[in-house]
């Protein structure tokens, strides 16, 4: 009999019976050993009619058995948030470059046989989808990471599909990894509505528990942006307390602007994800995470062209801006000065811990050597660094930080003097619950500081109750300077309520 064949496999251990669908892979326990017995028994068997089962109860196997599937080391996850540098790592799978809905797209599509842009895309396949695992393995041994899947990749049929969902699964059994759903690629609340997109969190973390078995819960979301009440629902109704939900700093590009945030973890408000809870009313029990950290000098100008050059604010470490636009040598280079802001001194020291994030899409025509050349730096750099799940990572801070008592201060020196890092000024930024305050000065010399950003979030907020791309908070001085009020000034030109409230917490 084969496997695929039949509607439902059952396993008696003892007392213990255990019912799998044919398109999961099997749970980790008694039940793939037992299976593991039964083809030794008649090996030539299972090796002619049923080696990828065999291969699946391997994988069970190894997670009964740790030092199998070395998840001894993997799972160790530090007791304390300080003290510790912290890398998650993120991806997305997907049948169209751009989802909207559970049946539209604003992309093209990425499926083998489907894709007509090879130049700017690759198609999704199991072999893909093993070169990038591969590379994330071989560039930091111990890494983890989280694997979103978007619905329609959930419920694709194609074969490639199917496999590329078993591998995922045995991915998780074997290192540890996450699997999670991203519901509409980055930009649902564009699309959907609130409600809607509600019964796509319920239906879709469903199938995905059901899709990993063994009752199989993720740690996160990947979501983009998220917008509140979504991100209530998560941690209320599904037992969610992680999601990916803001990206730091985008503005005028892509599909979604959501400008505004703090740039570490925080519980966001009801009245705005983008807005750190000030209290129990507004609080949402739901560490709203980046999505991929980025470069401060770069980060203050708006899109990607400037002054008719191009240019991006979204440059940090993500492939996009760097080794798709950069080349590999200049790429790295950025990636690592990135990296460095957060896990050198003082920014490391000042806030306690470091954290640096970034999405690698599938779809994109990078070479994956990149990514292990990245993680292979990163680790002979600061080889104490945690590459971790991002649910692992946002639920160590939610042990940390029962409310927004965070106070993140960050210093750029010096930009990389690569694209818009300028290498000729200097940024601070002072991020808290109530306010976050971005200084700019000329690199290197004792030249008075400008603020170029304060953002209050002690005032009210609301969010968008109509589909648009414009999710922002802009504060009264925004860094994108993209309306009048926006002109930079002297801490001492601000009105003197904003001076008394930016001294009650730094002595500027």
């Amino acid at each position: 009999m084969k496997m695929n064949s039949w509607k439902y496999m059952t396993l008696h251990v003892g007392k213990n019976v255990k019912r799998v669908e044919d398109d999961g892979i099997l749970c980790a326990g008694l039940f793939g050993t037992a299976l593991i017995l039964s083809a030794l028994a008649d090996f030539r068997r299972a090796a002619l009619r049923n080696m990828s089962l065999f291969c699946s109860a391997l994988a069970c196997f190894c997670t009964l058995f740790p030092a199998a599937g070395q998840q001894a080391e993997r799972a160790r996850v530090p007791d304390k948030l300080f003290g510790h540098r912290f890398l998650t790592f993120n991806t997305e799978i997907c049948v169209n470059h751009i989802e909207t809905t559970r049946t539209d797209n604003a992309g093209v599509g990425v499926r083998r046989g489907e894709l007509k842009d090879e130049k700017h895309y690759r198609a999704i396949t199991p072999a893909r989808v093993r070169e990038f695992r591969d590379a994330l393995e071989n560039g930091f041994p111990d890494a983890r990471m989280t694997w979103g899947i978007s619905w329609k990749a959930l419920h694709d049929t194609t074969p490639d599909f199917v496999e590329i969902r078993r591998m995922i699964v045995g991915y998780h059994y074997q290192y540890g990894d996450d699997v999670t759903l991203m519901p509409h690629s980055y930009f649902a609340n564009v699309y959907n509505d609130v409600e809607q997109l509600n019964r796509d969190f319920r239906d879709g973390l469903a199938g995905i528990s059901r899709m990993v078995g063994g009752g199989f819960r993720p740690k996160s979301v990947i979501a983009g942006f998220l917008a509140a009440p979504n991100l209530e629902y998560l941690a209320r109704e599904e037992g969610i307390h992680v999601c990916q939900g803001n990206i730091w700093s985008q503005y005028s590009i892509d599909n979604q602007d959501g400008e505004g945030s703090v740039c570490y973890p925080y519980y966001p408000s009801r009245e705005h994800f983008c807005k750190p809870a000030q209290g129990a009313r507004d609080f949402i029990d739901c560490v709203n995470l980046d999505g991929w950290t980025v470069d401060f000098l770069a980060a203050r100008h708006e899109g990607g062209m400037r002054n008719g050059k191009s240019y991006n604010c979204r440059m940090g470490v993500g492939p996009i801006e760097t080794l798709l636009f950069l080349g590999r040598e200049k790429g790295l280079r950025q990636m690592l000065h990135t990296t460095a802001l957060h896990f050198d001194e003082p920014n490391f020291s000042t806030n306690g811990f470091a954290w640096v994030t970034s999405n690698w899409e599938l779809f994109l025509p990078v070479e994956v050597s990149g990514l292990t050349e990245w993680l292979a730096e990163v680790r002979r750099r600061w080889p104490d660094t945690r590459v971790i799940t991002q649910g692992e990572f946002g639920l160590l801070w939610r042990e940390q930080f029962r409310e927004n008592s965070f106070d993140y201060r960050f210093v750029e020196k010096r930009g990389s003097g690569i694209s818009d890092s300028d290498s000729t000024k200097q940024i601070r930024w002072f991020m808290n619950k109530s306010f976050r305050l971005a200084l700019l000065s000329d690199a290197g010399k004792n030249a008075p500081e400008e603020v170029i950003d304060f953002t209050r979030y002690d005032l009210p907020a609301s969010e968008p109750k109509e589909f648009t791309r414009s999710w922002s908070l802009l504060g009264d001085i925004n860094q994108k300077q993209t309306r009048p009020q926006d002109k930079p000034l002297r801490l001492k030109e601000l009105p003197a309520k904003f001076r008394r409230i930016i001294r009650r917490r730094y002595p500027l």
